[in-house]
Formats: C-alpha cells, structure tokens, sequence
C-alpha cells in the first residue's frame, strides 16, 4: 500500500512505501481523519510536511497533513502524520451573512457553501436528488459545522473528491444505498457471527442526552419573547430541552417565517439529542461481502449478534481502514455514536 503525496495545488511530488502503519477513518456526514505512521528518513521529512495532501490508491477521498510528531530515541525512529480529509477545508470558512433559505437540503448545502468566501480548485459535483427539504436560517456560523447538520438532516454523504488528473476537488453530496434484509430493491448484505464477518464487536447504547421535546425561545424578553415548541411526548416519556435561539434574527421574515425558522432550530437540537445506538465490529474486507463493492460507507446493513439478542438495520456512518503488517481490515461503525454537542451560539 503506498501512500502518494501532493501539494495542496494537487501535483503529486512522490510517494512513500515504508511506512508502518496506515488508519484512513471515512465518515458519512463529516469530514474523515489518516493517521500514517513512517520511519524518519531525508525523502519522508521532505514530503511530509503540513498542508500537502496524501492519498491511498483507489481511495475517493484525500487529506491534508495537519499534525506531525517526530520521535528519535534508542528504539524508535518515527514520523508521524494526522489529519482530516479534504472536506475539512470548510473549517476555514465563515458564513458572514444572514443566510435564509427554504427548499431542498441538497441544495440548501450548494447554496451556502456559494455564500462563503471560494476554496481553491473546489467545484460541485452532480446533484444526487434527494427529495428532502428544510427551512432554516444561519448566520456567522463555520461552515463545516452547518453543512454537517445539513447532512445528518438530510442523510446525506459530503465528500470532497480529489481529482488529480485535472487538479480540482469536487464537493460532492451522495445517498447512501438500502441493502438491509427488509429490502428488495439492491443486494442484501448482513453481518453476522454466523456469516464469520463479524468479530470484536463492541455495542454502545446510550440515553442520557436523549430529548423528545424543544423549547425553543426567540427573540424578545420575559412573556413577550417568541416562543416554539417541536417535538412530543407525556409522563416518563416526555423529555424536555430549552433551546436558546436568540441569534435567530426576524428581520425580512414573516411572523410564520420566523416560527418556522424557529422550529427548524428545534428539530436540529432534537436530531442532537438522540439516542446512541451504534454497533463497531472488525471486519475481513473480503469475507462474503466486498468492501466498496457489495457495500460501503452510508450503506445500510443488516447486523446480527445472536449472543446479544440483537438484530439491526443501520447505516454505516464509519469505516476505518487498518493497514498494518503487510494486512488490512476495516472497522466500520453501524449506527450513530455518542454525539458531540453542539453550542450554536458560538459556533
């Protein structure tokens, strides 16, 4: 597996052979993370430097060196990289405007990517349909941030696609495809200890940040501020958020423009708010299903663990890839982790 390095103009400048450890982490909805670990010789120091960029063959997706640890001692000889994948350049980006929209969330992402400041050699790719649609508002806010939200509420794949041949990135939005056992339409696929493409397994269930109603408080003061609420639920089952949505601003909106915008805000909080339930399992890339081929990353899966009593369909919202001792593997993530929390007030 050889590890090829580009400049951030994307003109490749070499490559690397012996390194000795490679995990290239995709993610569905955010941006994706490498960690390459290479021992320290004059052509690695060279090439391995901040902002070039890596890439593994046929990955779809690149990363920019953005940390870089040297070890030199008696037993050790090492240089190691992290860094996230091309999509995370948006963390450079602010939305320095008011930013109103109504319509399809697809869209939605080009359109406010269009309002920030242009990332060199980024141009969108085909639009993939999705039917789904939102109506909210966002001002000075990073923009990784807001399209990440964009996409979990849209179920939406965001990548940005290196092209080298042409030296340009594509930013593209993809769907993921259904192929649980409850479907007809594309191959099944099923992990499962008796289908011996499942081991290690790790179950994660978690309900304490789970919400089922927002509050959502708007502009003004005491009784006269606007206040919304989405979501439903009574006795045991009714959990209660307040959202504070101050940053929310009126202006140019109709009063049911505003609520709605308001309401949007809600809905965001609770997608937040979830309950965890995710399933990480090591999984030969090979054994019964082929990794990018029968499945892949935003696919979704059935998984079964017979010892646990547990059957689901999930999507994949991760896929680690190991590469070590002359082998690979691959760890993907069925379901969606613990969430990180996120403060819109100061994001």
């Amino acid at each position: 597996m050889e590890v090829r390095v580009y400049r951030p103009d994307l003109r490749r400048i070499g490559q690397i052979e012996n390194q000795t450890s490679i995990q290239w982490t995709r993610r569905y909805f955010a941006p994706g993370e490498m960690e390459i670990h290479a021992p320290i010789t004059p052509k690695n120091l060279e090439l391995l430097v901040k902002d070039n960029v890596v890439s593994l063959p046929g990955a779809a997706e690149a990363a920019i060196i953005e940390d870089i640890e040297k070890e030199e001692s008696d037993i050790k000889n090492e240089i190691t990289i992290k860094g996230r994948f091309l999509s995370a350049y948006m963390d450079r980006r602010t939305i320095k405007t008011v930013f109103n929209y109504n319509g399809r969330i697809e869209a939605a992402i080009r359109a406010i990517y269009g309002v920030c400041v242009p990332i060199p050699l980024v141009e969108f790719g085909e639009d993939s349909g999705s039917e789904g649609t939102i109506e909210f508002q966002a001002s000075y806010k990073n923009l990784n941030v807001i399209v990440e939200k964009l996409a979990r509420q849209g179920l939406l794949g965001v990548r940005f696609r290196p092209d080298f041949y042409n030296r340009r990135i594509i930013f593209e939005t993809y769907q993921g495809k259904d192929r649980s056992m409850s479907q007809g339409v594309n191959g099944r696929v099923t992990f499962s200890e008796s289908y011996n493409n499942l081991t290690n397994a790790i179950y994660k269930y978690n309900s304490q940040l789970y919400k089922t109603k927002a509050i959502v408080g708007g502009e003004g003061e005491g009784l006269s501020r606007v206040i919304v609420e989405v979501g439903e639920g009574e006795g045991l089952d009714l959990r209660e958020m307040f959202v504070d949505a101050r940053d929310l601003s009126s202006d140019g909106l109709t009063a049911e423009q505003y609520r709605a915008a308001l309401q949007q805000r809600g809905r965001e909080a609770l997608t937040e708010a979830a309950i965890a339930e995710s399933l990480e399992a090591e999984v030969d890339p090979n054994i019964n299903f082929t990794y990018k081929t029968d499945w892949d990353l935003g696919d979704i899966v059935s998984v079964k663990k017979k010892k646990w009593g547990l059957y689901m369909d999930q999507r994949v919202t991760e896929a680690k890839e190991v590469y070590e001792y002359g082998g690979g593997y691959v760890v993907p993530t069925f379901g969606s982790p613990l969430p990180e929390t996120i403060d819109w007030s100061d994001k």
